[in-house]
């Protein structure tokens, strides 16, 4: 846009809000919409921009260059809402490209009419775009509590997102260990949950009677193997304690 062109865009303008535009006016919103052209486009932004009541109705609408440049961007962006490139087999990357700019100008200036229409989805999403879909919970039923909606969120979160065999953990709380006190009835939360809540978090089955007495044999045997490295410290410090003193 020139400052001529600007010119008789600031008389646009003044139709609207009586402004007494000037020579330097032109000059200073030819520079500010150097890009834009003075077409229909531009006339219909300050159309829109006056259409539009102001938030005080006591203020005075007064348009300036970067209103012209949004509303004219916005006005030319709904006519491709539903535009969609249909390439040829056989084109190359620059045709691609050149094809591409070409329709798109074409139909947002208004010259092509934009398709009337939202464009019809045929056939399901591919099975990996319902998996990663499912996952964000799009497609899933709706549940009536916030109650559900939240064990519904934590379901999907690992080891919390099942209720722990071991210690009755509800879904989301942490596992307890055994015992409890006055500031926590419960017991004391476990920084880690139970190896039974891993194993049902991860679909595992539970263990049997035997597997369950091994595992606790294993742990027993291993609370011994360290209580024993601990006296064995001990003892090996209080000798040392003895020898200094002596």
């Amino acid at each position: 846009m020139n400052p001529r062109e600007a010119a008789e865009l600031l008389g646009h303008c003044a139709m609207f809000d009586g402004r007494k535009p000037s020579q330097g006016a032109a000059v200073a919103w030819a520079s500010a919409l150097h890009d834009i052209p003075l077409d229909a486009d531009a006339k219909a932004a300050v159309a829109a921009y006056y259409s539009t009541p102001p938030k005080d109705p006591d203020a005075k609408l007064w348009i300036l260059p970067h209103h012209v440049r949004t509303l004219r961007s916005k006005i030319r962006s709904q006519r491709l809402e539903n535009f969609q490139y249909e390439p040829r087999p056989d084109e190359t990357v620059r045709e691609y490209i050149a094809r591409y700019r070409g329709q798109v100008q074409a139909i947002a200036s208004g010259h092509v009419a934009p398709p009337t229409g939202p464009l019809a989805l045929e056939g399901g999403p591919h099975r990996d775009v319902a998996k990663a879909l499912e996952a964000g919970g799009i497609g899933r039923a709706v549940p009536d509590s916030d109650e559900e909606s939240l064990a519904e969120t934590v379901r999907r979160s690992g080891p919390l997102g099942v209720e722990c065999p071991a210690c009755g953990a509800a879904i989301g709380r942490p596992c307890k260990t055994p015992g409890g006190n006055d500031r926590q009835p419960l017991g004391k939360p476990r920084s880690k949950p139970h190896s039974a809540r891993l194993r049902a978090a991860s679909g595992e089955s539970e263990l049997t009677a035997e597997q369950r007495a091994a595992e606790e044999q294993r742990v027993r045997e291993a609370s011994r193997r360290a209580l024993e490295r601990l006296e064995d410290e001990i003892h090996d410090a209080e000798i040392v304690d003895g020898e200094a003193a002596s």
